[in-house]
């Protein structure tokens, strides 16, 4: 039997993703929905959207993630919480094993490697780092159940947004909220960048114009 979808509609998913994570991030008024600065992206130009299926690795072990393999609901991005510990975790042969579950990224807190390998099939990858030492399958701390992933907190089910800026988490019940506070946010932008192209400068744009007269 396979896993179920995830809970977003693809229209708002790929909403998300165009938006990009920073657009997002200062829409969503929620400062703990900001990743780690240090966990990113593998290769330039990734970018995925998609609903959280958080589990935990003890350090060197990736049994956690195997077992995730046949629970994924399918659209997922896997969030993988290690401690900070750096081993591969993650390489080939499961980038091709999450892209027969229809996983469509890994945010991962630990380390990965074969990164040619993911680089030429496009897979999307965050992470803290590269390790080329394997790891154990001795132990799972926990598959699909609420983690925290340096310092975030990370349902199942909730938004996650990455991109070459970072990785954003948005808790399920805000994620519409923060997606239609984002086009807004965009759209007014975009009619900023069309002001500037004519001429007008960001101080008079964003009321800033007093500082003109104390410098």
């Amino acid at each position: 039997m396979m896993p179920a979808t995830t809970q977003f509609d693809q229209g708002v998913l790929e909403q998300a993703r165009q938006l990009g994570t920073s657009t997002l991030y200062e829409a969503s008024g929620i400062p703990m929905s900001a990743v780690d600065s240090n966990i990113r992206t593998v290769w330039r130009g990734a970018s995925i959207a998609g609903s959280a299926y958080p589990l935990e690795c003890s350090p060197g072990d990736n049994l956690s993630i195997h077992i995730a393999m046949e629970r994924v609901p399918r659209g997922s991005v896997l969030m993988v919480s290690t401690g900070g510990f750096v081993f591969g975790y993650w390489g080939e042969v499961l980038t091709v094993a999450a892209e027969a579950a229809g996983v469509v990224g890994l945010v991962i807190d630990g380390g990965v490697r074969d990164i040619a390998a993911l680089v030429a099939r496009r897979f999307p990858v965050f992470t803290r780092g590269v390790s080329m030492r394997g790891t154990i399958k001795a132990s799972s701390p926990s598959v699909g159940r609420r983690i925290s992933f340096a310092g975030t907190p990370v349902e199942v089910g909730d938004l996650v947004v990455a991109d070459d800026d970072g990785v954003l988490v948005l808790p399920a019940d805000d994620a519409l909220r923060t997606v239609a506070n984002g086009q807004a946010r965009a759209d007014k932008e975009a009619k900023m960048m069309k002001e500037l192209r004519e001429g007008r400068s960001t101080l008079e744009l964003m009321g800033l114009t007093s500082w003109r007269e104390t410098r």
